[in-house]
């Protein structure tokens, strides 16, 4: 063999050395960006859960706090019912 041969030899095995390096890194790549694009996804999730979570808190709050009107109310209903002389 002379020297060109085994040149051009090594030249072709670092072609295929190169190119299943690219491959691989590539397909790291594809990978780190779909595990990026799931924890993006994940936080935008969790940060409309949470928005959920407190409009409920809030709207809980409101309805409990509309219940304790409407309780007060029937009080003074009957309070007034039995001043005028009925049963509530």
């Amino acid at each position: 063999m002379d020297a060109a041969l085994v040149t051009a030899i090594g030249v072709i095995g670092s072609a295929v050395v190169a190119g299943a390096a690219a491959m691989y890194g590539s397909k790291v790549a594809g990978r780190a960006q779909q595990e990026g694009t799931a924890l993006t996804g994940y936080d935008n999730l969790t940060a409309r859960l949470v928005a959920e979570r407190d409009k409920a808190e809030a709207d809980q709050a409101k309805a409990e706090q509309r219940a304790d009107v409407l309780e007060l109310e029937v009080a003074r209903l009957r309070l007034i019912v039995t001043q005028l002389g009925g049963t509530p």
